[in-house]
């Protein structure tokens, strides 16, 4: 991401065939941000092995940089993501390149968790298998009313497997074996009912909202806001005595950074805080 003027327009073409490249747009709209949008409409943005380490490359783009303070997913057209390529699982590929595209995938997901930074998904149309996967990894998810979701690999003899690791960590048990047992779609308010969603707006005012979201997370501290997710990801499996034991030491780990105790003593004396963004 490009630093100081804040705008940046990069398109990465990776040639998967001769019939189509894939295409995915960073576009840092302020020095912040990093926008990343899926941007091979065409193929309905499916999240074939090219896609998927453009996507790799992209979100490791700046992880450590004390500037990037969050990351937007989007995409062109009316998918957002239509899942893996069904040309790339076919018999031809063989069983080490099937591998390969599930690892990837696999890995997206896990650094989408594990960024340093949020990383919000902003939808407006259709997700399905391991485009729905990519939502329900984010840590924020945005969508148009027009939206919807869907785990319909079940329908094509193909048991959205690997969805279904961060679907069932989004929504509850029943209601993700449902999506993953019928193949049937839901709309944006019922996702926003069950938990994929954090917010369900019109279309008109989706761009708005996420960034408004964006932008309150930006006026943050990156230290404090980075140590709160990790914290949270890492007490979310454990028993309760051991969550309060994580998180509590959290907490005191949080109030030993310079902007832990930057916030307190401007919060003391009435001022707005003077964030240093140093890790520590």
């Amino acid at each position: 991401m490009e630093k100081g003027s804040g705008h940046r327009d990069e398109r990465v073409h990776l040639e998967l065939s001769s019939e189509a490249a894939v295409d995915v747009k960073v576009i840092g709209e302020v020095a912040w941000e990093e926008n990343i949008v899926l941007s091979n409409p065409k193929k309905r943005n499916a999240l074939s092995l090219a896609m998927l380490k453009s996507l790799q490359s992209d979100i490791l783009h700046d992880a450590d940089s004390n500037d990037l303070k969050v990351i937007i997913i989007s995409a062109e057209g009316p998918v957002f993501s239509s899942g893996h390529d069904l040309k790339e699982l076919t018999e031809e590929q063989g069983r080490d390149y099937h591998a390969e595209v599930f690892q990837t995938c696999s890995k997206v997901m896990m650094l989408i968790r594990n960024h340093p930074v949020p990383v919000i998904a902003m939808v407006n149309g259709l997700a399905t298998a391991a485009g729905c996967q990519l939502v329900a990894s984010c840590d924020i998810a945005v969508a148009s009313d027009k939206s919807s979701f869907a785990t319909p690999g079940v329908n094509i003899g193909l048991f959205c497997s690997t969805p279904g690791v961060a679907l069932a960590r989004a929504v509850p048990r029943k209601v993700a074996l449902e999506m993953l047992f019928t193949g049937e779609p839901i709309s944006a308010q019922q996702a926003l009912l069950h938990g994929l969603l954090s917010k369900v707006v019109p279309e008109a005012e989706l761009q708005e909202e996420t960034m408004r979201i964006a932008r309150k997370i930006a006026s943050l501290s990156r230290p404090v806001v980075s140590l709160g997710k990790a914290t949270f990801y890492k007490q979310l499996p454990q028993d309760l005595g051991t969550a309060y034991y994580l998180t509590s030491q959290a907490m005191v780990d949080n109030l030993a950074l310079r902007d832990g105790q930057e916030g307190i003593t401007a919060f003391l004396q009435k001022r707005k805080p003077i964030w240093s963004h140093e890790p520590a």
